[in-house]
């Protein structure tokens, strides 16, 4: 009996910055020998991608191929930030059915000649983890991919130790750069500011926040699985693999996928990249161009608006900004953002976009910093670039990926808790113009790609993954 053909569905939280990963992830493992993969989206996303999804099916690897669930919203639901806990449970009810019967059948697989083997694994997003235990009850080894960073994933295991320490939840008023002493390995440098929000407490409130409580369950729930699957690398995060490691049965560090296994643009983005952004970036001189996007899920005020707008302009280097239609509040026309920033910076010095390319903006000789929210997407896309950042984090792991940008690794500046037009204006200087920062970008930008390099440790990992994706599909094919 010849060795088994892997078959591996791939299910992502259907959020921007969990399809861009996991598609990497799927791309990468259809290139693999003997490994074919479907890749699970909602109908709803499926649909907004259109004919970018059926164009990347055509020119995919042979073994890539797309389906999809209802996520049982309506199609004019926003789905944004606030609607997470949401989305997870919608999907857990009219979701988790179609994924049941999906499962089912493909278990059979479709035979032929250019038919997919029976399915023989699973990795789902670590926050979907009912599509974990749907796939075991089916008898389906399942994986969890967690898309954030392995540093936020051990704070949220750490939460039931921060609690026994009295360390949760943070007292309203209190000190938020009070040392925080339960994560293990960052006893040196983490406060309560760089952990998310959900972990303060509001007012009288002595509960726990409902998506803390929801976090803590998801991690617990996906930790379970057969395996964990983070997007890093050892260079940026080996002390928190090495804590995460003892506590899951197995860790596959990677990372950045995206630097391993580019997949076509058009085929994550959920909001259409305007191109012309390249083309303004080519007439602005090497690194003189501010890049600021905050990502596909945060939202600000008019408030905050103004006074990013206000310090961009004082910091005196063109920008290139990405505002999404629906990212200030108070339903702010797109035209009137654009017309405000054109009115405050001048056509010439500065652009606006709905969404950008991200990675080839990051690797443009004129950008010379990045102004991000800091996503665990965004920070490895800059990493790997280089360029130094400026972290304006909004919510979960952001927090905590900001201060690893600002104090361990030295590879750019940390802003949360702070929205003043003169911070922006400093700190967004600092970055352009300190040689020190960009020495230290640059030096760990080469750690990161010898990681992914041949023989490097994250590309060691994924044959690993691999090897350890088509044993499970011996086993199933023996048991069977």
């Amino acid at each position: 009996m010849g060795a088994a053909a892997a078959h591996v569905l791939v299910f992502p939280m259907p959020l921007q910055g969990h399809i861009n990963v996991m598609l990497h992830l799927a791309t990468a493992l259809a290139a693999a020998a003997g490994v074919h993969v479907t890749f699970l989206h909602t109908d709803h996303n499926l649909r907004r991608l259109g004919n970018a999804a059926a164009a990347t099916t055509a020119g995919s690897p042979r073994r890539l191929r797309f389906l999809s669930v209802p996520d049982g919203l309506p199609d004019d639901h926003p789905r944004s930030a606030s609607d997470v806990p949401v989305m997870v449970d919608s999907l857990l009810g009219a979701g988790q059915a179609a994924y049941r019967a999906l499962l089912g059948s493909l278990l059979v697989g479709s035979g032929g000649a250019g038919g997919s083997p029976p399915v023989t694994s699973v990795v789902a997003d670590a926050l979907l983890t009912f599509a974990i235990d749907v796939a075991e009850e089916l008898g389906v080894p399942a994986l969890a991919f967690r898309t954030a960073s392995a540093s936020s994933l051990l704070a949220y295991m750490s939460v039931p130790r921060l609690f026994e320490l009295g360390e949760l939840p943070f007292p309203p008023g209190g000190d938020l750069d009070e040392p925080v002493r339960g994560v293990p390995g960052m006893e040196g440098f983490l406060r309560r500011r760089d952990l998310p929000s959900t972990f303060r407490r509001h007012g009288n409130d002595h509960d726990v926040h409902p998506k803390l409580q929801m976090l803590v369950d998801l991690t617990t729930g996906s930790c379970k699985a057969r395996a964990v699957i983070l997007n890093t690398a050892a260079s940026l995060e080996a002390p928190a693999l090495a804590h995460i490691a003892p506590r899951v049965r197995d860790v596959f560090a990677v990372g950045p996928l995206h630097a391993m296994s580019p997949a076509p643009a058009a085929a994550t983005s959920l909001w259409r990249e305007d191109d012309g952004c390249m083309a303004w970036l080519d007439g602005q001189a090497d690194r003189s161009v501010v890049y600021v996007s905050l990502g596909s899920l945060t939202v600000i005020s008019p408030e905050q608006f103004t006074e990013f707008l206000s310090g961009l302009v004082a910091a005196g280097h063109p920008f290139l900004w990405v505002l999404r239609p629906d990212m200030v509040t108070a339903r702010l026309q797109h035209a009137d953002l654009q017309e405000a920033v054109a009115a405050a910076a001048g056509h010439s010095k500065a652009r606006v976009v709905r969404w950008a390319p991200q990675r080839d903006v990051l690797r443009h000789r004129a950008v010379g910093c990045f102004l991000t929210h800091a996503g665990w997407n965004s920070t490895l896309e800059a990493a790997v670039e280089g360029v130094p950042t400026v972290c304006w984090p909004f919510f979960v792991d952001q927090q905590i990926n900001s201060r690893f940008v600002g104090g361990v690794w030295g590879t750019g500046l940390d802003m949360k808790d702070a929205c003043d037009a003169a911070v922006v204006a400093r700190m967004v200087r600092e970055a352009m113009e300190s040689g020190e920062i960009r020495a230290t970008a640059q030096a760990l930008a080469e750690k990161v790609r010898r990681d992914v390099a041949d023989g490097g440790s994250s590309a060691t990992e994924f044959k690993r993954l691999v090897g350890f994706l088509q044993e499970l599909a011996t086993r199933i094919q023996h048991a069977n």
